[in-house]
């Protein structure tokens, strides 16, 4: 059977206008006019959380993409879509792309590490990795970070919204005053901080008023450390109104700072009138007559402060003296310490057995030692301690205080009776002196090294004598010395040299040498 041809006719020509008029066609247009959302992630808002309407316009817009140019069905967005009539391409039982535009929503950074980054970024600071890793310890402790000013206003701002917190030390900082500033100003709004600890960050003046400031206002801060901020007697004024009006802090560390005889004086009555405090570090400073004796009578007047540290100042025999009368008046004092103070013998006697120890009842650690108070001294203090029966002592620190015989048969009749009593002296006298050893003499070093390197003076002087005078300048001769290997010390060369010059012309002449050499 032969095959027919089919010959089939060329469709004919679509006008244009009759393109505008097939609703497929249209459908198509409206398509690439308007994108049709991509699939959710599992990470995105569920699509069952929208409204009828637009799951509505989501499933038109899928039965608009699977339309071609010869179809002739129109999507319904006015029917009513249930949740299984939904695509899993945009449920939350769908798949995940790379490729997906999600809609996030923006959680509250409750780390604070965004807001850090900000604030660094703000004051041009690079952020501390340690901060980060650590902000939400309950003690920051970051010494020695080289923050400065700068990076001080950075963490300060994360730190106003921190709930974790208790302990901050931002000690040896650099935070100078502006520092300071910054982190007085969080602290009015932190409320969870309860101890600070801003030791050697050169706050000065400025950044202890705003501190004082603040610490009248916070109420959770109990314990604060200011060592080493370069605090003179003007800072004593702000320093002496909070110590007056606090009724929060139990502990405050103000050692290694300046104060003098003017900020001892103003001191002194804020601890008579203070209410809360109960250690109170003042060593290392530089109170002296007037300001020490004002001391000694604040810490007589308080009835709350149970230690202070009084160490390394200057409190002298006035000082001593007025701490007697102290000791004698408070009942609540626990631990003193008075070590290094040039406190003599009397003021010893003084604070002991004339006025304070012979009838105090509450002190327990006494600490007194490194002063020039001798023998006769501690003496004093232990028989001040023996009388006083109701006396509670139970440790004395008589640190490089040598004692003789007299003191340490006392100790050993009232360590009968007291047994748990600690004295710590430095060491007993003994009946054999021995005699220092005496000191090489330099000229003897010079001779002994030719003798054991087979050297001629001559020809040793050859080698620092360059011009062949006979004569040499101090300086040429020390040079010759080191260069030869002669290890003497800084004293010692200057001793030989001045035995070779002695007519102070700066010159050493190889007579003058070979003289002395002969006869030492």
């Amino acid at each position: 059977m032969e095959e027919e041809n089919v010959v089939v006719p060329e469709p004919e020509p679509v006008e244009e206008s009759d393109v505008t008029e097939l609703e497929p066609q249209k459908c198509i247009v409206n398509v690439e006019s308007t994108p049709v959302p991509r699939p959710q992630s599992r990470g995105s808002i569920s699509p069952t959380r929208q409204t009828i309407s637009q799951l509505s316009s989501t499933h038109t817009h899928l039965q608009a993409r699977t339309l071609t140019p010869g179809s002739t069905r129109k999507s319904d967005s006015s029917r009513e879509i249930t949740k299984d009539e939904i695509p899993d391409e945009v449920s939350d039982g769908g798949y995940d792309t790379d490729l997906e535009i999600e809609v996030t929503k923006e959680e509250y950074d409750t780390t604070g590490k965004t807001t850090y980054k900000d604030a660094c970024k703000q004051f041009g600071v690079i952020p501390v990795s340690y901060f980060l890793r650590h902000m939400q310890d309950q003690d920051l402790i970051m010494r020695h970070h080289g923050l400065g000013p700068a990076g001080a206003k950075a963490i300060a701002v994360s730190l106003v919204s921190n709930t974790r917190i208790l302990k901050l030390d931002l000690s040896d900082n650099w935070l100078n005053a502006q520092g300071g500033v910054a982190i007085a100003e969080m602290l009015k709004e932190n409320c969870y901080i309860s101890e600070l600890i801003l030791s050697d960050n050169h706050l000065g003046f400025g950044g202890a008023a705003a501190l004082c400031e603040t610490l009248q206002e916070n109420v959770t801060i109990t314990h604060v450390t200011l060592s080493g901020n370069d605090f003179d007697d003007g800072t004593a004024v702000p320093i002496s109104e909070i110590i007056m009006s606090t009724q929060k802090l139990e502990q405050l560390d103000l050692s290694c700072n300046l104060f003098g005889e003017a900020g001892g004086e103003l001191l002194g009555p804020a601890i008579s009138e203070n209410t809360s405090i109960k250690d109170l570090n003042l060593s290392w400073n530089h109170f002296r007559r007037n300001g020490a004796v004002s001391l000694a009578k604040g810490v007589g007047a308080n009835i709350f402060l149970k230690k202070i540290d009084l160490s390394w100042n200057g409190l002298g025999l006035e000082g001593a003296s007025a701490l007697g009368d102290a000791l004698r008046n408070n009942n609540v004092l626990e631990e003193l310490d008075v070590s290094n103070n040039r406190i003599s013998t009397e003021g010893a006697i003084l604070l002991a057995k004339v006025k304070g120890l012979l009838s105090n009842e509450t002190l327990r650690i006494l600490r007194i030692g490194k002063n020039p108070i001798q023998s006769a001294g501690g003496f004093g203090i232990l028989t001040a301690l023996r009388q006083n029966g109701g006396s509670v002592v139970e440790t004395l620190d008589l640190s490089d205080v040598v004692v003789n015989k007299d003191f340490v048969e006392l100790e050993t009749e009232v360590k009968e009776t007291r047994p748990k009593l600690v004295i710590i002296t430095g060491g007993e006298e003994t009946d054999k002196k021995v005699a220092p050893k005496p000191r090489a003499d330099p000229m003897t070093k010079l001779r002994q090294y030719m003798e054991e390197n087979n050297l001629r003076l001559v020809d040793f002087f050859n080698q620092v004598d360059e011009d062949n005078s006979m004569s040499v300048t101090r300086e040429e001769f020390q040079k010759g010395i080191e260069e030869a290997g002669i290890k003497l010390t800084t004293d010692e060369m200057s001793q030989l040299l001045d035995q070779l010059d002695k007519d102070g012309d700066g010159e050493v002449n190889y007579s003058i040498v070979m003289t002395l050499l002969a006869f030492s």
